[in-house]
């Protein structure tokens, strides 16, 4: 697949709150995700490999008690990168609903997502 298929099909995903087969069916091995810089202590930080990024998808999970919705936009794509903005309106264990809105951007090579990167308020969600 080039960029823009990765591209509809991870937004196709999304929309359909399969994000985790969106990891298995669009992300390489050795992909990496990025989260933003000042996250709380106990936060899901930083990951390298398929592996480590489920299991980070896992975690965020369980920190949840209720999906109310999810959103997903259009992607804009330019070459081998493409960005989304991604909604995400949860009940969260200890923390209460929040309503987080975050842009998303991607790097795809040989088909395949090897970057993930997050963008969004650390301080203070859903604003």
């Amino acid at each position: 697949m080039n960029t823009q298929q990765v591209a509809a099909r991870l937004v196709e995903l999304c929309r359909a709150g399969k994000f985790d087969e969106a990891q298995r069916e669009l992300y390489a091995d050795d992909a990496v995700s990025i989260e933003p810089e000042g996250l709380p202590a106990g936060a899901l930080g930083n990951v390298k490999g398929l592996a480590a990024i489920q299991e980070k998808s896992r975690k965020f999970n369980e920190s949840v008690e209720t999906f109310h919705s999810v959103s997903c936009s259009d992607a804009v794509v330019a070459d081998g990168w493409f960005s989304v903005a991604l909604g995400l309106d949860a009940t969260f264990k200890g923390m209460g609903r929040i309503d987080m809105r975050e842009i998303c951007v991607y790097r795809v090579r040989a088909g395949k997502i090897v970057h993930e990167q997050f963008f969004y308020d650390v301080e203070a969600p859903g604003t």
